[in-house]
C-alpha cells in the first residue's frame, strides 16, 4: 500500500467522526448511524482505488450503503479490502457515553488479507505485546489472567480486563473477581476496549468475552499492526449461521481462531474518537474549531501514530485541518 494512502484512510475516519459527532446525546442512534455511514462512504468513494467492501453495515438487501460486496472508489487505483464500522457504539453516541468511534481497516488484495467473517458471535481474547505467545483461549480465564501478571511483571489485583457489560458474560466476570482480577466493564462495542488493550498506557491489558465476529476482523488488523495478539473462536446462536459459516471460511470453523488468520499481510487501520473513551478523546467544538484525535496503524512497519487535527467549521467540515 502506498505509504502515503493511510493518511487518506484517516481522513475517512474523521469524516465519519465529525458528521457522527452532530448526534452525540440526542438518543437518536439511527440518526448518527447514518450520518457517520454517509461520510464515510463519500470519503471512500472519492479515493483512486478500487474497493470492496468485505466487512460492513450488512448484506445488500439489509443496508443501504457500505453493504458487503459494495465497489467504490474512482479509476486508477489499486484494488483494495475495506472492512468499516462508521460508528461503533450507535449508543454509546446517542446516550453520550465513552468509547464511541469511527474505524476502519483496508488491505490491498494481494499484498494483505481480511477474513470475510460471518454475522454471528465471536469469543475473543486479546493482549498486547507483552503478552504475546503465553495466553491460550482455550484454558480457564483465570489462568490466563495469572499468565498475562506474570507476563507484564504485576501482580493479579494490578490487572485489568474489558468485558462486554452482557447476562452472557456473568460467569467470565465472576470468575476473573474471584481470581483477584480488576474487570472494567463495557455497556456497548468491545471494539475500542479491544485496540486500548494493545496500548501499554491506556490501563487495560485485555479483552475476553463474546462479541460480534466482523467487529473482531478489525480488531485483529490492529492487533497484527501492533505485534499483539488475538485468538477467537466462532459462536452460532440463530439458525442458518453455522450453514453461513461453512460457506464463507476454509477449513474447520469450530478451530481457534488466530490474529493471521484473520488478518494478515500489509494491513493499515484507522480510528477516530466519538466520544471520549479508553482509546482516544471525543470530538471538541471550540470558537468555530472542530478537534479530532485519531490512530493510525500499518502492519507492514509496525508504524503507530496519534493524530490530532483542528477542522474550521465552514459550509462543511474540514475548509481544512492543521495536524500535529
Amino acid at each position: 500500500m502506498d505509504q502515503y494512502k493511510h493518511l487518506d484512510f484517516l481522513r475517512v475516519t474523521e469524516a465519519a467522526a465529525l458528521s457522527a459527532s452532530k448526534w452525540v446525546g440526542k438518543g437518536k442512534r439511527d440518526e448518527a448511524d447514518l450520518a457517520a455511514c454517509e461520510a464515510m462512504r463519500g470519503e471512500l468513494n472519492a479515493m483512486e482505488m478500487d474497493a470492496t467492501i468485505v466487512i460492513g453495515e450488512g448484506e445488500r438487501d439489509e443496508a443501504p450503503m457500505l453493504y458487503i460486496g459494495e465497489k467504490l472508489g474512482q479509476p486508477g487505483g489499486p484494488a483494495i479490502q475495506i472492512a468499516v464500522d462508521p460508528l461503533e457504539g450507535t449508543n454509546l453516541c446517542a446516550n453520550g457515553t465513552p468509547n464511541a468511534i469511527a474505524v476502519l481497516a483496508a488491505a490491498v488484495e494481494g499484498e494483505g488479507w481480511l477474513m470475510h467473517a460471518p454475522d454471528c458471535y465471536m469469543e475473543k481474547l486479546v493482549v498486547g505485546p507483552e503478552c504475546a505467545g503465553v495466553v491460550d483461549i482455550t484454558v480457564p480465564p483465570r489462568i490466563n489472567v495469572r499468565l498475562m501478571a506474570k507476563a507484564l511483571g504485576k501482580d493479579v489485583d494490578e490487572c485489568i480486563i474489558g468485558v462486554l457489560d452482557r447476562p452472557r458474560h456473568e460467569e467470565l466476570i465472576a470468575e476473573l473477581r474471584d481470581a483477584g482480577c480488576r474487570v472494567h466493564l463495557v455497556p456497548d462495542g468491545d471494539l475500542s476496549v479491544a485496540i486500548a488493550a494493545l496500548d501499554p498506557d491506556s490501563g487495560v491489558d485485555g479483552l475476553m468475552g463474546m462479541g460480534g465476529a466482523p467487529e473482531g476482523v478489525i480488531t485483529a488488523a490492529a492487533v497484527l499492526c501492533t505485534g499483539g495478539e488475538m485468538q477467537a473462536r466462532l459462536k452460532f446462536t440463530i439458525d442458518g449461521q453455522r450453514e453461513r459459516a461453512e460457506k464463507m471460511i476454509e477449513g474447520d470453523i469450530d478451530r481457534v481462531f488466530h490474529t493471521k488468520d484473520l488478518a494478515s499481510g500489509n494491513v493499515t487501520f484507522a480510528a477516530t474518537g466519538i466520544t471520549p473513551g479508553d482509546l482516544l478523546k471525543g470530538v471538541r467544538y471550540r470558537h468555530g474549531m472542530a478537534y479530532t484525535e485519531s490512530i493510525v496503524m500499518r502492519s507492514s512497519n509496525y508504524t503507530i501514530r496519534r493524530i490530532e487535527t483542528s477542522h474550521r467549521i465552514g459550509s462543511g467540515f474540514g475548509d481544512r485541518r492543521r495536524r500535529h
